[in-house]
C-alpha cells in the first residue's frame, strides 16, 4: 500500500493578476518531480479567473479534460463548434483527442469564478474531439456518493479511461466507504471544503490523499465537507 499526502500549501501556485491558480502536480512554471502524476490523474488546477478574463484559445490532444465550477460560471468555446455556459452545479468533459482548440473565460463581468480543472491521461490515444456537459443535482450527494465522470454510467459524464470521478457532501460525524471500480485502481481524495478523515489521515480544506492497493477507504467528515474522489488506473508516469 502506499499513501502520499498533498496538502493544501505544498500545492504549486501561479499569480498573473487575472489567474491566480494552485497546481497539485507539475504544471506551467511549476516542476515538481516528485509531483507529476497520480497514476492516469496528470493536472488538478485550482483556478480563480477575475470578472471578464480567461484563457484565450489555445490547443490540446490526446488528455480527458474536467472541468468543476465551485463558484461562478465558465464560458466555454472550442473548435467543433461548442459554445457553452458551465455553471456552478455543472461538470463539463472535454476529449482532446487527435486535437482540439477551445477558450475558457469568466461569463461574468462582476464576480470572480472558481473551477478545478483536471487531466486524465486516455485510455485510447487520437480519438474524435467530443464535448459533454451535465448538470448534477447537489442534493444526490447529500452524505453519499455521486458519481459524474464514469465510462460506464449513461447519468454520468463519459471518459476515455478506466477512470470515476464522484462527488459528496458530508454532515459532521457522518461517514461513507468508497469501494474501487477496477481493481488495481487507486483512489485520490480531495477536499473541497471542510475537514475530514481518510482512514486515519486528517485532511482540511484543499487538502488531498492518494492511495494504491487498497480495495476501499474510509471517509469520516470531522466537519461538514465537500469532497472529490477520483478512481484512476495506476498507469506509469508519462514522463
Amino acid at each position: 500500500m502506499t499513501v502520499i499526502k498533498h496538502k493544501s500549501d505544498s500545492r504549486g501556485q501561479a499569480d498573473f493578476g487575472w489567474l491566480h491558480s494552485r497546481h497539485t502536480f507539475s504544471f506551467g512554471r511549476y516542476f515538481d518531480p516528485s509531483r507529476i502524476n497520480f497514476g492516469a490523474l496528470r493536472v488538478l488546477n485550482d483556478d480563480i479567473v477575475q470578472p471578464g478574463m480567461g484563457f484565450g484559445t489555445h490547443p490540446h490532444d490526446n488528455m480527458e479534460i474536467v472541468s468543476i465550477p465551485l463558484s461562478g460560471d465558465l464560458e466555454h468555446q472550442d473548435s467543433t463548434g461548442n459554445t457553452e455556459v458551465i455553471r456552478t452545479g455543472d461538470v463539463q468533459i472535454m476529449s482532446a483527442g487527435s486535437g482540439i482548440t477551445h477558450s475558457e473565460y469568466n461569463h461574468s463581468k462582476s464576480d470572480p469564478v472558481n473551477f478545478l480543472q483536471i487531466w486524465v491521461l486516455p485510455k485510447e490515444r487520437d480519438i474524435t474531439p467530443r464535448y459533454q456537459q451535465i448538470t448534477f443535482d447537489p442534493a444526490q450527494r447529500k452524505n453519499k456518493l455521486q458519481t459524474v465522470v464514469a465510462p460506464d454510467d449513461d447519468r454520468a459524464l463519459w471518459i476515455n479511461q478506466d477512470a470515476w470521478f464522484s462527488l459528496a457532501d458530508l454532515s459532521q460525524d457522518k461517514s461513507l466507504t468508497y469501494q474501487t471500480r477496477q481493481k488495481g485502481n487507486g483512489i485520490y481524495t480531495f477536499v473541497i471544503a471542510g475537514e475530514v478523515k481518510v482512514n486515519e489521515a486528517k485532511l482540511e480544506s484543499r487538502d488531498a490523499l492518494g492511495v494504491t492497493s487498497l480495495d476501499e477507504i474510509g471517509i469520516t467528515a470531522t466537519t461538514d465537507a465537500q469532497l472529490l474522489i477520483i478512481e484512476v488506473p495506476m498507469i506509469e508516469s508519462p514522463y
